[in-house]
């Protein structure tokens, strides 16, 4: 049976930005959809912690080769490094203002992030089907070219909108109607 998980970025909730919308559209299709809490803020957020919730999922079988998984800013590079690291394949990954390596933001989200980063990228690849990657030029946290390059690394399909900041509620993304032809 396909289902779909949809993952926050740094700082954020499963409320927040297009989540709760997207989350809603797919409902409304009749496909089954996750939006996992995960912890956020310095002391919280960290591969370890946001690992061992999504293995939990794992673990219980909802995550399979018929799951897409969606994800926006530092959840494109956990997800890759989740997935290379457990050698789990699933159907479809779609990212949003991905980025790997990246610091500057702040010190917080820098402390937070850091331990999602990962060599080797492009080995997830080998974990999904069709990797789509949305990005733009005007990112107010994340340069346009660490999001080109994270894209470049790992996309089968790159979808640019311009002007479109970090896709998020901040830059008028609380609909995100650009990514439902890819699911």
């Amino acid at each position: 049976m396909e289902n779909y998980f949809i993952i926050h970025g740094s700082f954020s909730s499963p409320y927040s930005n297009w989540i709760g919308w997207l989350h809603d559209f797919i409902e409304t299709e009749g496909e089954q959809v996750y939006v996992p809490d995960f912890p956020i803020g310095v002391g919280h957020q960290s591969y370890e912690n946001w690992s061992r919730l999504l293995k939990y999922y794992w673990d219980l079988g909802f995550i399979t080769e018929h799951t897409t998984i969606i994800g926006h800013s530092i959840a494109p590079v956990f997800i890759s490094k989740f997935l290379t690291e457990h050698k789990i394949k699933v159907k479809k990954l779609i990212f949003v203002c991905g980025f790997n390596q990246y610091f500057g933001i702040n010190e917080e989200y820098d402390i937070v992030n850091q331990t999602m980063y990962f060599e080797n990228l492009a080995e997830v690849k080998q974990y999904a089907n069709e990797i789509i990657c949305f990005y733009s030029d005007n990112d107010p946290y994340v340069s346009y070219e660490a999001e080109k390059d994270f894209a470049q690394q790992c996309a089968t399909k790159q979808v640019f909108i311009p002007k479109a900041g970090h896709i998020n509620s901040e830059s008028g993304y609380d609909t995100l109607e650009e990514l439902v032809q890819y699911l």
